[in-house]
């Protein structure tokens, strides 16, 4: 049997070298972009339509901690076909082509305010699952986030009752 020990030895690193070259291979593929320096963002939740065809509602709050002013260029939420920055003001909703971050400020996307409209989502998105946010920014930095994804209703604040047709025909 020890005459068989070198050639299990050998076997058995090659086996154990193979696996630690997937795991690395695996983690590379599976990491992040990474994140805009300075920038954090937290309570993100995509709260979906009641209606199907309607748009979902994006809110999160979004800090800057850096020493410099950032400016939002666009938004992304997986499972859908596109997203939008918007800003609610009295009655009227307005997109928001970009939105500009100065050093130490804190810009919420909340109900009634600024928020993102994600539109035609894939029916896998439902009620206690995930979807990713990323952010886009003027200088091609990106920050990316899980929204939790929330049962529709809810206080929607303004929005309930607002008309988004205008915004369904940028889908078609």
């Amino acid at each position: 049997m020890n005459r068989f020990a070198p050639l299990f030895l050998a076997v058995s690193l090659a086996v154990l070298s193979a696996c630690g070259q997937q795991a690395a291979k695996d983690e590379t593929s599976q990491v992040a972009p990474e994140a805009k320096p300075g920038l954090a963002l937290s309570g993100g939740e995509l709260v979906l339509p009641a209606v199907k065809g309607n748009p979902a509602g994006g809110y999160f709050t979004l800090v800057n901690n850096g020493d410099k002013a950032v400016t939002l260029a666009a938004v992304n939420v997986t499972g859908t076909a596109r997203a939008e920055m918007h800003e609610t003001t009295g009655e009227s909703m307005t997109p928001l082509a970009t939105l500009e971050i100065k050093p130490g400020e804190t810009v919420r996307f909340e109900r009634g305010g600024k928020h993102v409209m994600a539109f035609d989502l894939d029916p896998a998105l439902t009620a206690g699952g995930t979807a990713e946010l990323t952010l886009t920014f003027a200088d091609g930095d990106k920050l990316s986030a899980p929204l939790k994804l929330q049962a529709p209703g809810g206080d929607m604040g303004s929005m309930e009752g607002m008309d988004h047709s205008v915004h369904m025909e940028h889908s078609n």
